[in-house]
């Protein structure tokens, strides 16, 4: 009966728990917040300063006195802390405290890459109930994504989703509600993208550029796959050399060339993934083809580059950066099903 009572007062919420960017569902309400999941803190006591976009505006900016941080690496926690922090400060925003929520905790529905372990596993869900969370349940982000763009993962037939995120490439192939094979590459995502234009502008032309002017960069220019609309741009940075402020212009061609090896990390986590793919599972993907989401699935011709590789169609999602986020809401409605599973012996 109290769990019950519990239930009906929560507040029910989907968290896509992104190493780039947070985005948080609350039931019957939809995403309402998108935040680039940064945080800033004092450097001598750990006070938080900032989070969300107010933080991401000072990165690079800061004096010595103030970080700016990006809690999540690769998907995963690299600092409980500040992640506990993180969520907390996204909670308050979405769902105030009320007289009765230290008995009806807001339950979490987190998004996490379908690679990690048991361990990383357990400290988010940590990180989210000394946040102030109730029950956290964990969803591979995969499958959260294909639930996200509208794929029937339910049914006994194949379907094929790659979730590109900032910090990790999740390609998985599922069938009757559950995950069949899958691969995470932790080296192909959207800030892998980013250091490898930092790499080659730095190489070629000795300028040190900054994150975000390298986001910039794979966003304005960037693409995987020649699209027959070349372009140039400016750009801003530090000559190595002469230790000074210095202007270059560079060309989509360019960049093209600096995502070549981290855009074929992601062709061949796709390819390696069909590989162990069953023959009636195949033949269902070759009809149904392959959908793309997730923020770096935006990187121009990238899913012309898949489709030439695998020679099957592939799609990106109409809302890509949504997708994951759209999906924890989803199962937000199944959440009293899973509590009753959890409880049980």
């Amino acid at each position: 009966m109290l769990g019950k009572l519990k239930s009906f007062f929560s507040t029910d919420i989907g968290i896509d728990l992104g190493t780039a960017n947070s985005l948080v569902f609350v039931k019957d309400r939809g995403i309402v917040l998108r935040e680039p999941s940064v945080v800033a803190i004092q450097a001598d006591s750990k006070r938080v300063l900032a989070v969300g976009e107010e933080a991401r505006r000072m990165i690079g900016r800061t004096p010595g006195s103030i970080l700016a941080i990006r809690p999540m690496k690769s998907g995963v926690i690299a600092d409980f802390d500040i992640t506990e922090a993180m969520i907390k400060s996204f909670l308050d925003k979405v769902c105030p405290r009320r007289f009765y929520s230290k008995y009806a905790k807001p339950r979490l529905v987190i998004a996490v890459p379908s690679g990690i372990t048991e361990v990383e596993k357990r400290a988010v869900q940590d990180a989210a109930q000394h946040a102030g969370a109730g029950e956290v349940f964990l969803i591979d982000e995969p499958m959260a994504a294909a639930i996200g763009v509208g794929l029937p993962v339910a049914e006994p037939s194949g379907s094929m989703i790659v979730d590109i995120g900032g910090g990790t490439c999740e390609v998985a192939i599922i069938s009757l509600g559950n995950i069949v094979h899958s691969y995470s590459q932790r080296q192909a995502g959207g800030d892998a993208m980013d250091d490898a234009i930092a790499s080659y502008i730095k190489r070629v032309y000795n300028l040190l550029i900054g994150e975000r002017t390298a986001e910039s960069i794979k966003v304005q220019v960037g693409s995987a796959y020649p699209t027959g609309e070349e372009s140039t741009m400016e750009i801003k940075g530090r000559d190595i050399v002469a230790g000074l402020p210095k202007s270059l212009t560079i060309t989509s061609e360019e960049i093209r060339g600096a995502l070549k090896d981290t855009v074929a990390l992601i062709v061949d986590a796709v390819r390696q993934t069909l590989d162990r793919c069953e023959p009636e599972l195949s033949s269902d993907l070759f009809d149904r083809g392959i959908v793309l989401s997730g923020g770096s699935a935006q990187l121009r011709g990238l899913d012309k580059l898949i489709a030439e590789h695998t020679r099957m169609p592939v799609v990106v999602a109409d809302d890509p950066l949504s997708a994951v986020a759209e999906g924890t809401g989803n199962v937000l409605n199944e959440l009293d099903v899973l509590s009753q599973n959890k409880r049980a012996p």
